[in-house]
């Protein structure tokens, strides 16, 4: 199938973001392990990132359920690899141990309990650790303006400490600077923009917007900021706020899950954002898909991890797998 813009796009107001797959399209599709892939849910994924060239998947998993939903969605799995695990734990653990070798370059979620993926990924000895913790990031689409942000961390990290929302501030900047191509302008997210004891986010973004300027070169760090003057600029106006951040931040850090969270969603049920979740600090970029995710969603994901992943190492299409077997074939690594 021929990867243009136009096969990305949908007359729904959550079409897949134009500008993104544009970032992705002169990358190469990157080796991509769909961790628990025996459904059709995760299939549908996987076939629509690998037409698009966004990834060439490596489908992790029980074989008879992997050819029975390729059946139900008409997918004859020309081109993907198929590799056996007994469960969704040992799907895990060979996904890992595929990015570990560089047999793939990231990771899918399927169907599979995030709980269950992430330990394996975490696993200290065996996992995808580099040293940075992990993080969670939504790259957010909204639509008819284009704007884009990222919202950080509403999925991983639940009430974060110092240093952990430093990883997380890091983790986020990298990422814009791949997707957007520039140094973003960071808020950091609290009900007030005032430094008050009776509100700690308040008091968190302000130490937190000191050591930035040293942790975090180039980003420009704020904090703390309500949500109006973070992102509207008529709203900072009135304030008389002024600060680069005001009314302009491209990426949202949010004080704990909860308001990460019931952000996120906000957006993609009441405005039809398009919210690409993926999980960073790892050795390989991985997508974190919920079965509610439209997609769009989805596809934005996928691209937002094949930019992730070309930054270290881009995939050569058509490369053999030497742990897999192709067309799906008989695997040749089970656990």
């Amino acid at each position: 199938m021929a990867r243009t813009l136009e096969t990305t796009a949908s007359a729904s107001a959550s079409a897949c973001p134009a500008r993104l797959m544009a970032r992705s399209a002169a990358l190469a599709p990157v080796a991509t392990a769909v961790v628990a892939a025996g459904s059709p849910v995760a299939l549908e994924s996987a076939r629509r990132a690998t037409e698009l060239g966004l990834i060439e998947p490596v489908l992790v998993g029980d074989p008879a359920a992997i050819a029975d939903s390729a059946r139900r969605i008409g997918w004859t799995l020309h081109g993907a690899c198929v590799v056996a695990a007994r469960d969704d734990a040992a799907a895990a653990r060979i996904a890992v141990a595929l990015a570990r070798s560089g047999d793939v370059g990231a990771l899918m979620k399927g169907h599979i309990h995030t709980d269950t993926l992430m330990l394996a990924a975490l696993d200290p000895k065996n996992g995808l650790r580099t040293g940075r913790r992990f993080t969670h990031a939504f790259h957010m689409t909204l639509p008819g303006s284009g704007r884009e942000l990222v919202i950080t961390d509403a999925a991983i990290n639940v009430v974060p400490s110092l240093d952990t929302r430093l990883d997380i501030i890091r983790n986020a900047v990298e990422l814009w600077r791949l997707v957007g191509g520039s140094d973003p302008r960071v808020a950091l997210l609290s009900c007030t923009e005032e430094v008050t004891e009776r509100v700690p986010s308040s008091m968190d973004a302000d130490r937190l917007t000191r050591l930035c300027q040293r942790e975090v070169p180039g980003a420009t760090v704020f904090g703390p900021l309500a949500l109006d003057l973070a992102v509207s600029a008529e709203a900072a106006r009135i304030k008389s706020l002024s600060h680069p951040c005001a009314g302009a931040a491209d990426i949202l850090v949010v004080p704990n899950i909860e308001t990460g969270n019931a952000l996120f969603k906000a957006l993609v049920h009441f405005l039809d954002a398009v919210a690409a979740g993926i999980v960073l600090g790892a050795a390989v970029p991985i997508v974190l898909t919920s079965r509610a995710d439209p997609p769009a969603a989805r596809i934005a994901a996928a691209a937002i991890a094949q930019i992730v992943a070309g930054r270290s190492r881009p995939a050569a299409p058509g490369a053999p797998y030497p742990t897999a077997a192709k067309g799906g074939a008989a695997p040749s690594l089970h656990a």
